[in-house]
């Protein structure tokens, strides 16, 4: 196996541990010093504490690798979201994420939502 397919390997692990609920099997894909830098924080807990809140409002959700680009130690990832409510049953969002691989694991992460964040519209609901 190639370092790109190891790569685009590693980030479709995550991706499944994620869909299938398994976020302490995910912490062991990510270095102990992992920075996300969406949510200004290192070590993968936050990230962790991040899906379990997400998951709570979207039982649901699955996200699915779309596009996956390897250069170097950084793998990019196209995703789509499954599972939400959207506004007026809109498109469904789009996570456009960057990651930086060391020593065989996540070490860094950068990342947008592209479309409607289902957490506001589930927030205003609420109101």
């Amino acid at each position: 196996m190639t370092a790109r397919d190891e790569a685009r390997a590693l980030v479709q692990r995550m991706q499944e541990c994620f869909n299938t609920r398994q976020f302490d099997q995910a912490a062991d894909l990510h270095t102990p010093g992992f920075v996300s830098h969406p949510l200004g924080a290192t070590g993968f807990e936050a990230g962790r504490d991040a899906w379990r809140e997400v998951v709570a409002l979207f039982p649901g959700m699955r996200v699915v690798a779309q596009d996956i680009l390897v250069d170097g130690d950084k793998v990019a990832v196209r995703s789509s979201v499954e599972g939400i409510t959207t506004p007026d049953g809109g498109a469904q969002p789009t996570l456009i994420e960057i990651f930086r691989i060391e020593d065989g694991r996540l070490a860094e992460m950068w990342g947008i939502t592209e479309g409607p964040d289902p957490r506001e519209q589930t927030l205003i609901n609420r109101s």
